[in-house]
């Protein structure tokens, strides 16, 4: 009998190499089937990438809409046409509204380049340099309403090396979310991770702790033993 398979929607706007991941472990042991993936960007090389893979695309252009609360609703409208149990964000550029986040709360993921709580928002690589931080990394995380403020579900650790540019630091960390996010993927769709009702991230049941401002080196436990083993039955 065959696995039933959860229905995804992935957004992008650039490259879409976290998209790339996702299909190439979609095509191997990875139980969903991305039923499209939507751009908000006409030239983002993640819609080449997608064609390639026979998954269907659409293009929804910010700057045809008046108003932020215009796209996100007609952004919401398009995604329910796919009936989706995860929306994904996979380098999608754009700040969500409070009604888009609680239209499919608890079924938003995203992934940051940093650990967070630290260094929210943009050109993360740039000011964890800037900073003097010795490691680096990236979160997966369900969306709120406040920009990359959601609940970590996992992070991966990146040293920072003597000698580092932003460019080197980026590649180490992208390594990372490629391996990061298709796992918390996997354990969405098999149904070990749930956002409960207080809002905390559940994995099998039990409430994964969160990461906090003042970590620098000493960073708790869970964010460095190795991956769990994913089940495949």
């Amino acid at each position: 009998m065959a696995r039933h398979k959860m229905q995804v929607v992935v957004l992008i706007s650039g490259s879409g190499s976290n998209l790339q991941a996702l299909i190439d472990r979609a095509q191997a042991d990875l139980p969903i089937r991305i039923r499209a993936v939507i751009s908000n960007e006409p030239d983002a090389f993640g819609l080449e990438r997608t064609r390639n893979a026979g998954i269907p695309t659409r293009l929804l252009n910010h700057r045809d809409y008046p108003s932020r609360e215009a796209y996100d609703a007609a952004l919401g409208a398009l995604i329910d046409e796919f009936d989706p149990g995860l929306v994904i964000l996979a380098g999608f550029m754009r700040i969500l509204t409070p009604a888009f986040v609680a239209r499919f709360r608890g079924r938003l993921l995203n992934i940051h380049p940093s650990l967070l709580p630290k260094f929210r928002g943009l050109h993360t690589h740039q000011r964890v340099l800037a900073a003097g931080e010795t490691l680096h990394g990236a979160s997966v995380h369900f969306v709120t309403e406040e920009l990359d403020g959601g609940p970590v579900v996992l992070q991966a650790k990146v040293p920072v090396e003597p000698g580092d540019d932003p460019e080197g630091l980026a590649a180490r960390v992208l390594c990372q979310e490629h391996r990061i996010y298709p796992q918390v993927v996997h354990w969405f769709a098999q149904g070990r991770l749930r956002l409960d009702a207080t809002g905390r991230p559940r994995l099998d049941g039990k409430p994964l702790p969160q990461p906090s401002e003042n970590q620098a080196d000493a960073l708790p436990s869970w964010l460095s033993v190795p991956l769990p083993a994913v089940a495949t039955s």
